[in-house]
């Protein structure tokens, strides 16, 4: 399949180009813009407690509302508030109310705070476009009017709120957007300038990435609106380092290969082709098993992360049809130039280090899997110290935005949960008005529950059938201590109800609490399921059942230490209170997903490596030599392009970015390096069972000819080469051969192993391109000194044993030995 495809795109590389271009230009045209929610409401389903008693309350009191916007007033001196101060607030107010800004409700008086500091305006927005860009233009415009109005007065004026909070969290995702872009793109650049030493080459994947990640912006945005998705502008931004990190992981994948084949002599175009038929299947599966993952997300009741869980499964899927289409016909077009002005890649790199490290777990595979498995399993103790946060707005931007200014002054002025009230809100189920006598008594209830700061008089509804109890906590809505108190609010809520009514506690600390609960649900529905598909990917790869296992579980560990660390170092080192909610999720399906990467790219050398003979720990030693490069350089840019997401300046990205490169790193450098070939050295041929993916090519009994001693014509059959060697009918050479026919050692598919050339002649260090010694040698490969000529014969008379053209005695003008037949040795000599 990998073969006819790369074969079609190297036939056809002009229209290859040009239906990429077509697609990138008719997508980018048509796609909808997406809006972005910090809502956290909007990512619950309806079944959740929250969620129904904001349908009550936009029901049973229309009128009464959660501020979208709050201005927050205090003197610029930082006293107490005149009489003056508080007629101009009135007056602002007023006049704010009047201008009749889109999306404004109503502009209302708010309360001033106890010690007289502080005071406020409430503005309604319609609930229905809250997150849409045109509430952010309202916020807008309501910030810049305040500022207005308050000149000339003593007051110092701050908008906060949702509105504000969505505003001023689209201008920080921008920045950060930025910064992670600026950054993504210089670690791909100079890392590729390192690695390859080619200008063209390193500039190439951003330019081809850029193209792939225009038209997956494009069709996300098509299914975000079709299938009716939440949208967040920070999915954008790990949507950049997704596309370029895992592209450019692709992008080398195919690289080395083709390089290899163009070591091996293959033509250059045969080179591309053979590359995607070798690199094809390791880079779809290893794209397989990450869109597996990220559509696991679907199953999450989380719209943040429904809706992250399809965007990022179609940047990948473009990706890897990029990877298998476009890169390919633009490579082939330009062929070998692309690695100008360097030559590095007409010669084989010795690889020592990888080499060494090779030889290292070939002859202590035990002790390598002991000390790697204990350095993943300390990082994992630190999974028991985890603790999350809720709060996605103040997450996703820094303290120093105005609306997290505001939040965190309204805290310190008014009550901790001030600014966002629990309601309990009491319907009666008959249809009935509630009797108010009988209320009093529950209102006290409530009123009593430990963490309560104050508990307000209920308010009915025009019809009497609902009451509104306002409980005011001690705490901050997204602490883990507001948490507790609204769990039991619930249960004195639920258990204490009049006969004939029933009662749902809403407000933001229930929200949180809600996606708590769902986050947990995903921990035992996303995760298994995820693993569960992988494993099956694992196993078709490796028609195997017994590698899956130990794969998916290394990759697991992998998860524990990556968590652990971001623990450590968040929590315990900087102070964090928690880390995001939905964190481990995300870590979890980008470590397993990404991490199962470099295991399949691993393993799948190993099995190659054993195919050809090789017993299963010089195996693993050889897929580490040839195959370490590739994961060291794809983990290494891929961590660090997650890293750029540190500079976002909020604390999710922060995390988020510092968990998914270590998490890569380890990946990278600990599992598929050390714990996966050491562990599969240790198992053995059982760790292929049933299907014994490692069992050497049955290519009968392989022998090394001896050189022909007198007048010899080679059997020139199917099953033999041009050179008279055992071959394969379709030409390519057996177990132990190379493509002319030489014999040769230990190297996949037949090809020259150290020692010998492209040819299949012995060669040491300083060989020249097509595998003829070059050191002490001459052109052709034969010995020269100062006595002999440009092609390496003696001159004439310069030593004795040869004849007058050069040639040593006994060898005819051609170069055949005299007496034998001109076609005894075959074309190659």
């Amino acid at each position: 399949m990998f073969q006819r495809m790369g074969s079609a795109v190297v036939r056809h590389p002009i229209w290859t180009i040009v239906a990429w271009v077509i697609a990138a230009v008719a997508i980018v045209a048509t796609a909808p813009t997406l809006p972005s929610s910090s809502d956290q409401s909007s990512f619950l389903p309806k079944s959740y407690e929250s969620i129904q008693a904001a349908g009550v309350q936009s029901k049973a009191f229309p009128g009464a509302f959660t501020p979208a916007a709050i201005a927050l007033y205090q003197r610029t001196d930082g006293g107490k508030l005149t009489k003056t101060d508080l007629s101009d607030i009135a007056r602002i107010t007023s006049e704010l109310g009047k201008k009749h800004i889109d999306q404004v409700q109503k502009v209302i008086p708010g309360q001033p705070s106890k010690d007289g500091k502080y005071d406020t305006t409430l503005v309604q927005m319609d609930n229905k476009k809250a997150g849409q860009p045109e509430q952010n233009e309202a916020a807008k415009t309501l910030r810049e009017d305040l500022k207005d109005l308050a000149k000339g007065t003593d007051l110092d004026v701050k908008l906060g709120g949702a509105a504000a909070q969505a505003l001023d969290q689209e201008d920080s995702s921008k920045r950060g957007q930025a910064l992670i872009g600026i950054g993504t793109f210089g670690i791909i650049l100079i890392t590729l300038l390192i690695i390859f030493r080619a200008p063209l080459l390193a500039v190439l994947p951003l330019i081809l990435i850029g193209v792939v990640s225009a038209i997956a912006n494009g069709l996300i945005a098509y299914a975000t609106k079709l299938f009716d998705l939440e949208a967040n502008s920070s999915v954008s931004s790990i949507l950049i380092v997704v596309l370029f990190g895992v592209g450019t992981d692709y992008f080398l994948f195919l690289m080395f290969r083709y390089r290899e084949r163009l070591r091996a002599g293959d033509e250059p175009k045969q080179a591309m082709v053979e590359a995607v038929a070798r690199v094809g299947e390791a880079i779809a599966s290893a794209a397989g098993a990450v869109i597996i993952a990220f559509l696991a997300l679907i199953l999450s009741t989380l719209g943040f992360l429904k809706q992250m869980g399809p965007a990022l499964a179609i940047a990948v899927a473009a990706t890897l049809i990029a990877g298998l289409t476009l890169i390919p016909a633009v490579v082939s077009l330009i062929g070998p130039k692309i690695f100008w002005p360097s030559k590095s890649w007409q010669r084989e790199p010795e690889n020592a280090r990888f080499a060494a490290l090779g030889r290292g777990v070939q002859r202590r595979p035990a002790l390598t899997t002991i000390i790697s498995g204990a350095i993943l399993a300390a990082l994992a103790f630190g999974v028991t110290e985890y603790k999350a946060t809720f709060d996605l707005a103040s997450g996703s931007m820094p303290d120093t935005k105005e609306s997290m200014v505001v939040q965190n002054q309204m805290e310190k002025a008014y009550s901790a949960g001030a600014a966002s009230p629990t309601d309990v809100y009491l319907t009666s189920t008959n249809g009935k008005p509630l009797d108010k006598n009988a209320l009093g008594a529950y209102a006290k209830q409530l009123g009593a529950v430990d963490g309560v700061a104050d508990a307000l008089p209920p308010r009915y509804s025009k019809d009497g059938a609902t009451a509104d109890f306002t409980l005011t906590l001690k705490y901050g809505a997204a602490t883990d201590k507001a948490l507790d108190v609204v769990s039991e609010v619930r249960d004195v809520a639920h258990s204490d109800a009049p006969p004939g009514t029933k009662a749902l506690v809403g407000g933001m600390s229930s929200i949180y609490k809600d996606v708590d609960t769902a986050v947990n649900h995903d921990y035992k529905t996303v995760f298994p399921v995820a693993a569960v598909l992988i494993m099956l990917i694992l196993g078709l790869l490796l028609r195997s059942i017994v590698a899956p296992w130990y794969l998916i579980a290394s990759v697991g560990l992998g998860f524990g230490a990556t968590l652990g660390a971001t623990v450590l170092v968040f929590q315990k080192i900087q102070g964090h209170s928690g880390l995001m909610f939905m964190l481990p999720v995300i870590m979890y399906l980008f470590v397993v997903a990404i991490g199962t990467d470099y295991n399949i790219l691993m393993i799948a050398r190993l099995r190659e490596e054993a195919r050809e003979g090789l017993d299963p720990r010089a195996a693993a030693g050889m897929a580490l030599r040839h195959a370490g490069p590739t994961v060291a350089a794809a983990g290494f840019i891929l961590a660090a392009t997650f890293a750029t997401m540190l500079l976002a300046g909020n604390s999710l990205l922060s995390e988020m970015g510092f968990a998914v490169s270590f998490g890569i790193a380890i990946a990278a450098f600990v599992m598929s390096m050390f714990f996966t070939p050491s562990l599969t050295a240790l198992i053995g041929h059982a760790a292929w069972w049933p299907g014994h993916g490692d069992r050497a090519r049955e290519t009968g009994p392989v022998t090394a000819p001896a050189a022909p001693t007198g007048p010899y014509e080679p059997a020139l059959v199917p099953g033999n080469g041009q050179a008279g060697y055992a071959q394969e009918a379709q030409g390519y050479p057996q177990q132990g051969y190379n493509q002319q026919g030489y014999p040769q050692q230990q190297y996949q598919q037949g090809y020259p192993q150290q020692g010998h050339g492209q040819q299949g002649y012995p060669q040491q260090q300083g060989h020249p391109q097509q595998g003829h010694p070059q050191q002490q040698y001459g052109q052709q490969g034969y010995p020269q000194n100062p006595q002999q000529n440009p092609q390496g014969y003696p001159q004439q008379n310069a030593q004795p044993g040869y004849n007058p053209q050069g040639n040593p005695q006994g060898y005819d003008a051609q170069g055949n030995p005299q007496g034998h037949n001109p076609q005894g040795w075959g074309p190659q000599g």
